[in-house]
């Protein structure tokens, strides 16, 4: 039915069309007397198709380097949009390195409370029950632990390098007290998380050294 009513719209159109052309073609006939008048004034006007024809290969020719020229400041505009989401994401990684870092600052400045008067203890540790000395030592081994932790986040250390300075500090025996009392604790932290990825390494150090076994969780 569709195919059937386009075909008629296309016989009526082109009717149209042949009507309205012969009804412009006597129009012009007449206005300019006659036939042959016609034609000899239309073989005048065909002088000028020429330089009607080189007039749109000018405008031809003007489209196509706007068009270029619009396609190249397309271009540098999306460089320009690129560059700008690098230095957001940039900041942002800034922002949140700074915040890190802050948050770092901030547990120094509480475990130097604690170290500074032990009475804090209580509060906020996981060393009950420990001499004063101890108490120092082991916050001050988590404050080591937390530094080499913030070190690996920053992609100051490689694992490599952490296994080898998570040796040397628990051939201490000092730290390897603070390791025994955390070991059950820092076991259960999430692997991917960056506190997690270095206790692992810390414990395959401690492992190494034939101090114990890594944990099952």
């Amino acid at each position: 039915m569709w195919l059937a009513v386009a075909a008629v719209g296309i016989a009526l159109v082109a009717a149209a069309s042949v009507v309205v052309s012969g009804w412009l073609v006597s129009g012009v006939e007449r206005a300019n007397g006659g036939t042959r008048e016609a034609a000899e004034r239309s073989a005048i006007g065909d002088y000028f198709g020429g330089v009607s024809a080189v007039f749109s290969g000018l405008a031809l020719l003007l489209l196509v380097i706007t068009l270029l020229f619009q396609q190249r400041e397309l271009r540098l505009q999306r460089q320009e949009l690129a560059l700008q989401r690098d230095e957001l994401s940039s900041s942002r990684a800034e922002l949140h390195r700074s915040a890190e870092a802050d948050m770092r600052a901030l547990h120094v400045q509480l475990t130097q409370m604690v170290m500074d008067d032990p009475s804090l203890a209580p509060v906020w540790n996981d060393f009950q029950g420990q001499p004063e000395s101890t108490l120092r030592q082991n916050l001050f081994a988590n404050l080591t632990f937390s530094h080499f932790v913030l070190a690996h986040t920053w992609g100051s250390h490689t694992e490599a390098e952490l296994l080898v300075h998570a040796r040397n500090l628990l051939s201490s025996a000092a730290f390897c007290r603070y390791w025994n009392a955390t070991r059950a604790h820092k076991s259960e932290l999430p692997p991917e998380g960056a506190e997690g990825r270095v206790f692992r390494i810390f414990d395959q150090a401690f492992t190494d050294l034939g101090r114990g076994t890594p944990p099952t969780t």
